[in-house]
């Protein structure tokens, strides 16, 4: 629907989010700073107690040495909690700023016929960093620029025991980057496996039906085994990799320890250290080699946080810029003047625009207030295609669609959505009330236009039958709706707030008699209100009230015009001539043949087109 590609944005929700909650961090990183001092509490008492309580007997200098003690470790809760409550706080307030957009951008990602899989998903990936960001593991991350200040410390105690803490560090520190590095490529392939098991998970959940039906339950169940298995074989991979970090991480710094108290030992009998000394640095060594050994012992969350973080910015980039209030000229409401020029889609794929065939090629008409065109063409000649990239759900690689001369992406969101109904040719009706669905999940919509949507599509009296009428939940794994039913609900859906560019795709698919006359009352309605109607049909039912045709084969344009000018009905066709016709298109010749009785259920009129040579 828009004019090509849009480009990737650099400045993003998510940036400005983070960039927001830098003065928290800071704050955090400041209580960090006051908590690593305070760790100095134990230590520090543990060396007055050796070298001074014991040596003089003073009860009196013990008490006084115990009620600073208190004080102190009181700050350091205190602190503790304020770090934590500052953390699961801007874990808070990042969802607040971003939870809307990334739902939005998960949304826009079925624009490009994405689904998330190993692309990710932004509102669990947001899920992720929040929760890291609440989590113990980030509190890690927030000491571990004190280590070089504990072993400033022991090397000032004794710059033996300050070398041989600083080699135990750069091993601790060495495994941490090795198992990062060894990790990295399984965390994010265990990632990616994950979002396929879940994408295959809700799909095959909506299929519910259908899979107990046709008795696929035990064959789906092997496959979501064997998608489940790869999934934990990867992730186990690289766990078991940081467990074993992790184990040999903390028995290092257990043999460390050891290590300094002999060496401690050995300097006191040397006469270069007081006993307290010896227990003093072996506490502040540990200090200063826990931040690693915790970083390590979380590091499949860390890792996991990162790569949530990393996909994250790039959904977030990768969706169209939104131009402002004060970007954007506030237009008019589009009053139905419809321009497609040039319109093209690519097939899906990796490689090269040359390379790829097109789904949709050079497709151009105008309409204007008033006019509905029926697209018809053999399944695959590109009818969907052409419908999802009018409204706007897939956008063009060449071409462009305007409304009242200006391009979509020149009116604002909701504007533009109340300027389109959509019926898509795969139904989803959304979990809630029946009134909301018709409504669009509108808070202000007014109960008379809900009415008047559903009166259109000849569903008002269906709807007060049901027990809740139009309060009636649907949406769920059951519904109380016929295939039928839920199609003309879809179809009032599309009808309210009487928009001004209607796409219709398959619109009688699931129709009986009832609901076809109801289809063509409806189209002919919107016409004279001034709406532009588009029908994608198979059935010559679906565009009884329609003015113009287009005639779509293999992806592209074969011919528009008047209805009149090239169809006209079977009846009233004359009699073969004596020299055989031109042969007509495939995607013609499906359509002007008569549909047959088992594939149409309602009495319909078959067409006979002309096409011109």
């Amino acid at each position: 629907m828009l004019r090509g590609r849009m480009t990737a944005r650099t400045e993003t929700s998510y940036s400005v989010a983070l960039r927001r909650l830098r003065g928290a961090f800071v704050t955090v990183g400041l209580i960090s700073a006051a908590i690593n001092i305070l760790i100095l509490t134990g230590p520090v008492y543990m060396l007055q107690i050796y070298d001074r309580v014991l040596s003089s007997g003073s009860v009196a200098t013990l008490q006084g040495l115990f009620v600073i003690v208190v004080v102190l470790y009181a700050f350091l809760g205190l602190y503790e909690f304020l770090r934590a409550r500052l953390l699961s706080r801007a874990a808070h307030r990042l969802d607040e700023l971003v939870g809307e957009d990334a739902f939005r951008c998960w949304i826009d990602r079925a624009r490009g016929g994405r689904e998330g899989g190993r692309d990710g998903h932004p509102v669990r990936d947001l899920e992720i960093v929040r929760g890291f960001m609440a989590s113990p593991a980030i509190q890690g991350v927030f000491d571990l620029p004190w280590m070089p200040f504990f072993l400033l410390i022991v090397f000032l105690i004794h710059p033996w025991l300050g070398w041989l803490t600083v080699g135990g560090a750069a091993v601790v520190l060495a495994l941490a980057l090795l198992n990062q590095w060894l990790t990295r490529t399984s965390i994010a392939e265990a990632m990616a496996l994950d979002g396929d098991e879940r994408g295959f998970v809700e799909r095959t959940q909506r299929a519910g039906e259908t899979v107990h039906a046709l008795g696929m339950a035990g064959r789906l169940s092997a496959r979501w085994r064997a998608l489940h298995q790869a999934a934990l074989a990867r992730g186990q991979s690289g766990a078991e990799r940081s467990e074993g970090f992790s184990a040999f991480s903390k028995a290092f710094r257990l043999l460390l320890q050891s290590s300094l108290l002999t060496l401690g030992a050995w300097l006191v009998l040397q006469r270069q250290l007081s006993p307290g000394m010896i227990i003093a640095v072996s506490i502040i060594a540990g200090r200063a080699l826990a931040p690693i050994d915790q970083v390590i012992g979380q590091w499949r969350s860390i890792g996991r946080a990162h790569e949530a973080h990393r996909r994250l910015q790039a959904a977030m980039a990768a969706m169209p810029a939104p131009a402002t209030d004060a970007q954007r000229t506030v237009l008019p409401d589009p009053r139905g003047h419809i321009e497609v020029k040039n319109l093209t889609l690519l097939l899906p794929g990796d490689g090269p625009a040359a390379s790829r065939g097109k789904a949709l090629s050079g497709v151009n008409f105008a309409l204007s207030p008033g006019d509905a065109v029926g697209v018809i063409g053999r399944s695959g000649s590109g009818k969907t295609t052409l419908a999802r990239l009018l409204v706007g759900a897939q956008r063009p690689d060449a071409g462009e669609v305007r409304l009242d001369g200006a391009t979509p992406d020149q009116y604002g969101p909701e504007q533009l959505g109340r300027a389109i109904g959509y019926l898509p040719q795969t139904l989803d009706l959304l979990p809630g009330t029946i009134a909301e669905n018709i409504s669009r999940f509108d808070p202000g919509a007014s109960d008379e236009a809900v009415i008047a949507a559903a009166r259109m599509a000849r569903i008002h009296d269906m709807i007060l039958n049901l027990s809740e009428g139009y309060a009636t939940r649907i949406g769920g794994a059951v519904s109380p709706l016929s295939g039928g039913q839920a199609q003309r609900v879809g179809l009032a859906r599309a009808l309210y707030g009487n928009p001004k560019l209607i796409v219709l795709d398959e619109p009688n698919s699931n129709l009986d008699t009832e609901g076809d006359d109801a289809l063509t009352e409806a189209v002919a309605a919107m016409r004279k209100r001034g709406s532009v109607v588009v029908v994608m049909a198979h059935r010559p039912s679906a565009i009884a009230a329609v003015n113009k045709v287009l005639v779509l084969h293999q992806g592209a344009q074969v011919q528009f015009g008047d209805k009149a000018d090239f169809i006209r009905p079977a009846a009233a066709a004359p009699a073969a001539p004596a020299t055989p016709p031109r042969p007509a298109p495939a995607a013609v010749a499906a359509v002007a043949a008569p549909a047959p009785a088992a594939a149409a259920p309602v009495a319909t009129a078959a067409y006979d087109v002309k096409v011109t040579p």
